[in-house]
Protein backbone atom coordinates (compact mmCIF):
# COMPACT_ATOMS: atom_id res chain seq x y z
CA UNK A 1 0.00 0.00 0.00
CA UNK A 2 1.32 3.45 -0.94
CA UNK A 3 2.50 5.71 1.88
CA UNK A 4 0.26 8.82 2.07
CA UNK A 5 1.77 11.92 0.50
CA UNK A 6 1.05 15.63 0.14
CA UNK A 7 -1.53 17.26 -2.11
CA UNK A 8 0.27 18.89 -5.04
CA UNK A 9 -0.65 22.41 -6.11
CA UNK A 10 0.77 23.69 -9.40
CA UNK A 11 0.97 26.99 -11.22
CA UNK A 12 3.17 28.44 -13.92
CA UNK A 13 4.26 31.04 -11.39
CA UNK A 14 2.99 32.68 -8.23
CA UNK A 15 -0.74 33.03 -8.84
CA UNK A 16 -1.64 29.55 -7.66
CA UNK A 17 -0.56 30.63 -4.19
CA UNK A 18 -3.79 32.64 -3.94
CA UNK A 19 -5.65 29.35 -4.43
CA UNK A 20 -3.39 27.42 -2.05
CA UNK A 21 -3.95 30.13 0.57
CA UNK A 22 -7.70 29.47 0.51
CA UNK A 23 -7.26 25.69 0.38
CA UNK A 24 -5.02 25.77 3.46
CA UNK A 25 -7.53 28.00 5.24
CA UNK A 26 -10.31 25.52 4.47
CA UNK A 27 -8.34 22.27 4.88
CA UNK A 28 -5.39 23.02 7.18
CA UNK A 29 -4.85 19.42 8.30
CA UNK A 30 -3.40 18.21 4.99
CA UNK A 31 0.18 18.41 3.73
CA UNK A 32 0.73 20.50 0.61
CA UNK A 33 3.55 20.84 -1.88
CA UNK A 34 3.55 23.81 -4.25
CA UNK A 35 5.48 24.10 -7.50
CA UNK A 36 5.79 27.26 -9.55
CA UNK A 37 7.28 26.75 -13.02
CA UNK A 38 8.65 30.30 -12.95
CA UNK A 39 11.55 29.54 -15.29
CA UNK A 40 9.07 28.97 -18.14
CA UNK A 41 6.34 31.44 -17.11
CA UNK A 42 4.11 32.93 -18.28
CA UNK A 43 2.08 30.14 -19.87
CA UNK A 44 -0.70 32.47 -21.04
CA UNK A 45 0.63 33.16 -24.54
CA UNK A 46 2.14 29.72 -25.23
CA UNK A 47 0.67 27.12 -27.57
CA UNK A 48 -1.59 24.30 -26.44
CA UNK A 49 1.16 21.75 -27.14
CA UNK A 50 3.79 23.65 -25.15
CA UNK A 51 1.51 24.21 -22.15
CA UNK A 52 0.52 20.55 -22.22
CA UNK A 53 4.15 19.39 -22.35
CA UNK A 54 5.29 21.68 -19.53
CA UNK A 55 2.29 20.83 -17.35
CA UNK A 56 2.73 17.08 -17.82
CA UNK A 57 6.40 17.35 -16.80
CA UNK A 58 5.35 19.11 -13.61
CA UNK A 59 2.56 16.62 -12.90
CA UNK A 60 5.07 13.75 -13.22
CA UNK A 61 7.35 15.56 -10.78
CA UNK A 62 4.50 15.75 -8.25
CA UNK A 63 3.92 12.03 -8.67
CA UNK A 64 7.60 11.44 -7.89
CA UNK A 65 6.98 13.33 -4.62
CA UNK A 66 4.29 10.79 -3.61
CA UNK A 67 1.36 13.06 -4.52
CA UNK A 68 -1.79 11.10 -5.34
CA UNK A 69 -3.78 14.28 -5.98
CA UNK A 70 -2.55 17.30 -7.96
CA UNK A 71 -4.47 20.57 -8.35
CA UNK A 72 -3.66 22.66 -11.42
CA UNK A 73 -4.15 26.05 -9.77
CA UNK A 74 -3.49 27.67 -13.13
CA UNK A 75 -6.25 28.60 -15.54
CA UNK A 76 -4.05 28.28 -18.62
CA UNK A 77 -2.86 24.79 -17.67
CA UNK A 78 -6.43 23.81 -16.74
CA UNK A 79 -7.67 25.10 -20.11
CA UNK A 80 -4.92 23.77 -22.36
CA UNK A 81 -3.57 20.64 -20.67
CA UNK A 82 -5.89 19.15 -18.05
CA UNK A 83 -8.27 17.21 -20.26
CA UNK A 84 -5.49 15.57 -22.27
CA UNK A 85 -3.63 14.60 -19.09
CA UNK A 86 -6.80 13.17 -17.53
CA UNK A 87 -7.92 11.25 -20.60
CA UNK A 88 -4.65 10.18 -22.27
CA UNK A 89 -1.84 10.20 -19.73
CA UNK A 90 -3.23 9.22 -16.34
CA UNK A 91 -4.70 5.87 -17.49
CA UNK A 92 -1.22 4.91 -18.70
CA UNK A 93 1.22 6.43 -16.20
CA UNK A 94 -0.82 6.69 -12.98
CA UNK A 95 -4.34 5.23 -13.08
CA UNK A 96 -4.63 5.45 -9.28
CA UNK A 97 -3.81 9.19 -9.13
CA UNK A 98 -5.93 12.25 -9.92
CA UNK A 99 -5.29 15.66 -11.47
CA UNK A 100 -7.92 18.39 -11.05
CA UNK A 101 -8.17 21.95 -12.34
CA UNK A 102 -9.72 25.28 -11.37
CA UNK A 103 -12.09 25.81 -14.28
CA UNK A 104 -14.72 23.16 -13.61
CA UNK A 105 -15.25 23.98 -9.90
CA UNK A 106 -15.78 27.62 -10.85
CA UNK A 107 -18.11 26.97 -13.78
CA UNK A 108 -20.22 24.60 -11.67
CA UNK A 109 -21.09 27.52 -9.38
CA UNK A 110 -20.89 30.78 -11.34
CA UNK A 111 -24.45 30.70 -12.69
CA UNK A 112 -25.80 30.67 -9.14
CA UNK A 113 -24.39 34.16 -8.55
CA UNK A 114 -26.02 35.84 -11.57
CA UNK A 115 -29.56 37.19 -11.62
CA UNK A 116 -29.28 38.67 -15.12
CA UNK A 117 -27.86 35.37 -16.45
CA UNK A 118 -24.99 37.33 -17.96
CA UNK A 119 -21.43 36.86 -16.67
CA UNK A 120 -18.04 38.30 -17.57
CA UNK A 121 -14.74 36.41 -17.62
CA UNK A 122 -11.49 38.35 -17.17
CA UNK A 123 -8.56 36.11 -18.11
CA UNK A 124 -5.26 35.71 -19.95
CA UNK A 125 -5.08 35.43 -23.74
CA UNK A 126 -4.51 31.68 -23.45
CA UNK A 127 -7.57 31.05 -21.30
CA UNK A 128 -9.79 33.23 -23.49
CA UNK A 129 -8.59 31.63 -26.74
CA UNK A 130 -9.20 28.14 -25.33
CA UNK A 131 -12.90 29.06 -24.91
CA UNK A 132 -12.96 26.74 -21.89
CA UNK A 133 -15.16 28.95 -19.73
CA UNK A 134 -18.00 29.44 -22.24
CA UNK A 135 -17.95 25.70 -23.04
CA UNK A 136 -18.05 24.61 -19.39
CA UNK A 137 -20.59 27.24 -18.30
CA UNK A 138 -22.88 26.17 -21.16
CA UNK A 139 -22.73 22.63 -19.78
CA UNK A 140 -23.89 23.63 -16.29
CA UNK A 141 -25.93 26.77 -17.02
CA UNK A 142 -27.13 26.66 -20.64
CA UNK A 143 -29.14 29.87 -20.29
CA UNK A 144 -26.23 32.02 -19.13
CA UNK A 145 -24.52 34.41 -21.57
CA UNK A 146 -20.74 34.57 -21.24
CA UNK A 147 -18.57 37.52 -22.26
CA UNK A 148 -14.79 37.22 -22.20
CA UNK A 149 -12.07 39.84 -21.96
CA UNK A 150 -8.37 39.08 -22.38
CA UNK A 151 -6.26 41.18 -19.99
CA UNK A 152 -2.66 40.60 -21.14
CA UNK A 153 -1.19 43.39 -19.02
CA UNK A 154 -2.64 42.34 -15.68
CA UNK A 155 -0.20 39.51 -14.90
CA UNK A 156 2.92 41.61 -15.72
CA UNK A 157 1.57 44.39 -13.51
CA UNK A 158 1.21 41.99 -10.59
CA UNK A 159 4.51 40.18 -11.12
CA UNK A 160 6.43 43.45 -11.41
CA UNK A 161 4.84 44.79 -8.22
CA UNK A 162 2.99 47.51 -10.16
CA UNK A 163 -0.48 46.38 -9.18
CA UNK A 164 -1.05 49.49 -7.05
CA UNK A 165 0.31 51.90 -9.65
CA UNK A 166 -1.44 54.37 -11.97
CA UNK A 167 -0.52 52.05 -14.85
CA UNK A 168 -2.66 49.37 -13.24
CA UNK A 169 -5.58 51.81 -13.05
CA UNK A 170 -5.24 52.55 -16.76
CA UNK A 171 -5.31 48.94 -17.94
CA UNK A 172 -7.97 47.81 -15.47
CA UNK A 173 -10.28 50.67 -16.44
CA UNK A 174 -9.67 49.92 -20.14
CA UNK A 175 -10.46 46.20 -19.86
CA UNK A 176 -13.53 46.68 -17.66
CA UNK A 177 -14.89 49.28 -20.08
CA UNK A 178 -14.31 46.83 -22.93
CA UNK A 179 -16.14 43.90 -21.35
CA UNK A 180 -19.18 46.00 -20.44
CA UNK A 181 -19.34 47.24 -24.03
CA UNK A 182 -19.73 43.57 -25.01
CA UNK A 183 -22.43 42.89 -22.41
CA UNK A 184 -23.97 45.78 -20.50
CA UNK A 185 -26.21 43.48 -18.44
CA UNK A 186 -23.30 41.59 -16.84
CA UNK A 187 -23.86 41.30 -13.09
CA UNK A 188 -21.02 38.91 -12.20
CA UNK A 189 -17.33 39.20 -13.08
CA UNK A 190 -15.05 36.21 -12.56
CA UNK A 191 -11.32 36.76 -12.14
CA UNK A 192 -10.26 33.72 -14.18
CA UNK A 193 -6.56 34.08 -13.44
CA UNK A 194 -5.05 33.39 -10.05
CA UNK A 195 -2.91 36.55 -10.21
CA UNK A 196 -5.90 38.83 -10.45
CA UNK A 197 -7.03 38.77 -6.78
CA UNK A 198 -4.12 41.11 -6.04
CA UNK A 199 -5.85 43.65 -8.31
CA UNK A 200 -9.24 43.17 -6.67
CA UNK A 201 -9.31 46.48 -4.83
CA UNK A 202 -8.66 48.47 -8.02
CA UNK A 203 -11.03 46.33 -10.10
CA UNK A 204 -13.89 46.97 -7.67
CA UNK A 205 -13.28 50.71 -8.02
CA UNK A 206 -14.19 50.58 -11.72
CA UNK A 207 -17.05 48.10 -11.63
CA UNK A 208 -20.64 49.33 -11.97
CA UNK A 209 -22.62 49.34 -8.72
CA UNK A 210 -24.15 45.98 -7.91
CA UNK A 211 -21.78 43.84 -9.98
CA UNK A 212 -20.39 40.88 -8.01
CA UNK A 213 -16.66 40.15 -8.27
CA UNK A 214 -15.59 36.53 -7.79
CA UNK A 215 -12.14 35.10 -7.15
CA UNK A 216 -11.46 31.41 -7.60
CA UNK A 217 -9.62 30.51 -4.41
CA UNK A 218 -12.57 30.08 -2.07
CA UNK A 219 -14.69 28.31 -4.71
CA UNK A 220 -11.88 25.85 -5.51
CA UNK A 221 -11.20 25.22 -1.79
CA UNK A 222 -14.86 24.36 -1.15
CA UNK A 223 -14.91 22.13 -4.21
CA UNK A 224 -11.79 20.28 -3.03
CA UNK A 225 -13.35 19.70 0.39
CA UNK A 226 -16.41 18.16 -1.30
CA UNK A 227 -14.22 16.10 -3.64
CA UNK A 228 -12.21 14.57 -0.80
CA UNK A 229 -15.44 13.72 1.03
CA UNK A 230 -16.82 11.99 -2.09
CA UNK A 231 -13.58 10.13 -2.86
CA UNK A 232 -12.24 8.44 0.28
CA UNK A 233 -10.01 6.27 -1.92
CA UNK A 234 -8.03 9.44 -2.76
CA UNK A 235 -8.45 11.17 0.61
CA UNK A 236 -6.79 8.32 2.50
CA UNK A 237 -3.70 8.74 0.29
CA UNK A 238 -3.27 12.38 1.40
CA UNK A 239 -1.02 12.85 4.42
CA UNK A 240 -2.15 15.00 7.33
CA UNK A 241 0.65 16.73 9.25
CA UNK A 242 -0.18 20.36 8.31
CA UNK A 243 3.13 20.65 6.43
CA UNK A 244 3.80 23.02 3.48
CA UNK A 245 6.65 22.80 0.99
CA UNK A 246 7.38 25.24 -1.83
CA UNK A 247 9.42 24.72 -4.98
CA UNK A 248 10.27 26.76 -8.06
CA UNK A 249 12.05 26.04 -11.33
CA UNK A 250 13.67 29.49 -11.15
CA UNK A 251 15.53 31.40 -8.43
CA UNK A 252 14.32 30.45 -4.95
CA UNK A 253 15.28 33.87 -3.61
CA UNK A 254 13.25 35.70 -6.25
CA UNK A 255 10.34 33.34 -5.70
CA UNK A 256 10.33 33.95 -1.96
CA UNK A 257 10.39 37.74 -2.42
CA UNK A 258 7.32 37.69 -4.67
CA UNK A 259 5.43 34.75 -3.20
CA UNK A 260 4.66 36.31 0.16
CA UNK A 261 2.39 38.86 -1.55
CA UNK A 262 0.29 36.05 -3.02
CA UNK A 263 0.29 33.63 -0.09
CA UNK A 264 -0.04 36.22 2.66
CA UNK A 265 2.95 35.03 4.69
CA UNK A 266 6.68 34.46 4.30
CA UNK A 267 7.76 31.48 2.20
CA UNK A 268 11.05 29.59 2.03
CA UNK A 269 11.26 27.68 -1.25
CA UNK A 270 13.71 25.34 -2.94
CA UNK A 271 14.89 25.31 -6.56
CA UNK A 272 14.36 22.25 -8.75
CA UNK A 273 15.35 21.41 -12.32
CA UNK A 274 12.87 19.56 -14.50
Amino acid sequence: MQTPGPIGVFDSGYGGLTVLKEIVRSLPQYDYIYLGDNARAPYGNRSFETVYRYTLECVKWFFSQRCSLVILACNTASAKALRTIQQNDLPVIAPDKRVLGVIRPTTEKIGEYSESKSVGIMATNGTVSSNSYPIEIERFFPGVKVYQEACPMWVPLVENNEYQSHAADYFIRKNIHSIFEKGNDIDVILLACTHYPLLKEKIEKYLPVGVKLLSQGEIVANSLKEYLHRHPEIETKCSKNSLRSFYTTDSAGDFDNHAARFFGEAILSKHIDL
